[in-house]
This record gives structure tokens, sequence and C-alpha cells, in this order.
């Protein structure tokens, strides 16, 4: 199962030119700066745009040389930056437009999807009195309600403040893991991406300059975006042990063990990882008499230089995990981080994300 996808299209000022070859299921996200294209592939992919090409989403052609299927006759859903609510609706009217779209009289999908994102309170409520994280629950049950075969969302969560996000995200989750189609998410937001994605392409003035698996792509150094202050690797983890004495949890990965703050997580669940290149610190040699309880050894795999002159970040690999690292460059200097030293890796702080 896979989405191949070819577009070419021009604007004044603007040109697309990718080629894709995405999983035909798990989160796929469309990540780069505002104006790097995402939206506009995402709309040609729905055939909202009449970009030249080709597209394929698991061995049905939707568009080729020989055709073009319209947007109305696409089997997907399209979950907008706002939710595009029927004003005059109540929540259960809104998803009957949805099933009814297809015709469907399966009540026990339309009951499923309503207990899925949590729908059951709401039916009776007209969307002004939805919170706008509930808006787009409604929105995105609306579009799965369509029985589609691609699900595209465009920044779902832009319209959010902080904790309105944190609250949505668990909901978007339970989409990623229970859902057995492909869904497309355009983000520029690195911590929605680290969580959601299973596959990530990055983009650039209209052109793809990555794509891969997850862990892979956050852990290159060679990207020409930067991610800043949220440049980091993620990785699989399973939680081994739970101490309730100090509300610790203990995680093992391919490379070692890492203690991490106890969210309640059950021991045997796999985890997804985060660890931030700003909480990595390195050393010639280990040391105990640190507060950090997380040290490793490490093998320094390359190094780049960083947008100020005065940083560059460091690639390490830890068993079969790759880490990042960021420090001075006279730091680097000092410790003689040529690529294939041996060091010790120091790790301040990690996240468990989902």
């Amino acid at each position: 199962m896979s989405i191949g996808a070819q577009f070419q299209l021009s604007f004044p000022g603007f040109s697309l030119d990718v080629d894709l070859d995405l999983p035909g299921r798990g989160v796929t996200a469309l990540f780069g700066q505002s104006g790097c294209g995402k939206t506009t592939l995402l709309r040609c992919m729905a055939g909202l745009e009449h970009g030249s090409g080709r597209l394929e989403v698991n061995g049905e052609v939707w568009q080729d040389e020989a055709r073009f299927v319209p947007t109305h006759q696409r089997p997907l859903g399209y979950v907008f930056q706002d939710a595009r609510l029927f004003a005059h609706l109540d929540v259960r009217r809104n998803l009957d437009y949805g099933r009814r779209r297809t015709a469907s009289t399966d009540f026990s999908r339309r009951d499923a999807i309503i207990d899925l994102l949590g729908l059951g309170p709401l039916l009776d409520r007209m969307p002004a009195r939805l919170s706008g994280g509930e808006q787009q629950r409604v929105a995105i049950a609306r579009a799965l309600l369509t029985a589609p075969r691609l699900l595209l969302m465009d920044e779902p969560l832009a319209s959010l403040d902080h904790a309105r996000k944190q609250e949505f995200l668990p909901w978007l989750e339970r989409l990623r893991d229970e859902l057995d189609i492909p869904l497309i998410y355009v983000s520029h937001a690195p911590d929605e991406v680290a969580r959601l994605a299973d596959h990530i392409v990055v983009m650039e003035a209209g052109r793809t300059v990555a794509q891969g698996p997850l862990a892979e792509i956050l852990a290159r150094i060679d990207l020409p975006i930067r991610l800043g202050e949220d440049a980091g690797a993620v990785f699989a983890a399973t939680v081994a042990e739970r101490d309730a004495e100090w509300h610790l949890a203990r995680v093992e990965f391919d490379g070692g063990e890492l203690w991490v703050r106890d969210s309640g997580v059950p021991v045997g669940r796999e985890v997804r990882v985060r660890v931030l290149a700003r909480d990595v610190s390195i050393a010639n040699s280990r040391h105990d008499d640190v507060s950090i309880m997380n040290l490793l050894p490490a093998t320094v795999v390359a190094h780049a230089a960083e947008d100020h002159p005065s940083q560059v970040l460091v690639q390490l690999r830890v068993g079969g995990t790759l880490l990042l690292g960021r420090l001075t460059r006279r730091s680097a200097q000092r410790l003689d981080l040529a690529p294939g030293r041996d060091v010790w890796v120091q790790i301040k702080a990690v996240a468990l994300i989902g």
C-alpha cells in the first residue's frame, strides 16, 4: 500500500515540483516554513488545484495524463484550519451531513466514530457553543463519515492556543493509532510533527528536500531547514519499570535505557521518546558525580555548523539509535569530537510524547 504523488504547478512567483512515494497508512507530515508549498500540495492531492502530474492512492489512480477525477468524486476527507461547520445545524446534523454524502446506513460506523472522538456529550450542541478543539473534532468526524480512503488535514491546530492544542493532540493520536487509512498532515510546528507523524516530507520553496521515516529524518544534520531550539531526536522505547517512590519510569530502547518522569504509562507499553539537542551534553569520560541520571556511551557520527557561528550540532549513535547534541564550537574542538570518537552523552531531559 502506498501513495504516489507527482505534481508540477506554477503561479507568479512560485512553483511546485514534487515527486513523492508515501506510505499507504499512518500519518505523513508535510513540514516546512510558511509559503513552502505544503497547502498547495495538499490542494493538488484533493483536486482543488489542477496541477499536472499523477496521483495514485493504494492502487487507485485519481489523476494522470489521461484523467482527472474531480474533488467531489475523490474518496477523501479534508479538514481545514477552521472547522467550517454549518452554524445553523447542531453537531448531530453536521455529522449526518457527512454520512449522507455516502448514502450510508451503517450506524455502527457512525457510532464508532462518535465514540473515537468523544462527541457523544456534544451531539445536541450548536457550533457556537463548542470550543475550538471541539469544533475540530466534529470536523474530523464529519470527514471520516464520508468513508474516505485518504484523510487530508491542513494545520488543524493552527487556530488553537497552547492549552487547547495539548487537549486536542491525544484525539489525533487516537486517530493515528486506530485508523487504517493514510493521513496527510500539514504543519510547521515541530512538536506536533514529532508527536504525531510516522513519515515526514520536508519542503522548501515548492520542492522536497527530504522524505522518509520520522526518526531518520529528524536525526539528520544536513537539511537546509533548521529547527533551532526544537532540533532533536525521536525514537521508540518500551516502559520497563515504574518507581513509585521517586515517581520515575525506566524506558528501554535500542541503545540502552533512560529514566523519565512517570506519566502513568503501564509497564510493557511502547512509547515515543523525544530528546532535544539542547538537553544533551557530551563528555570524553563517564562522570557519575553529577545530577544527571541518564549517562550513555555513544559514538560521534558527524557534526555540522548551526545558524549561529558559535554553535555546532553533533550527531551521535547510541546503539542503534541516533541522537543530536548542541554545543559550542569551542567545546567541540576542546573535546576533539571527530567522527568515530567514543564519548559519553548526558541527557538532562527526556519527554514521552505518545
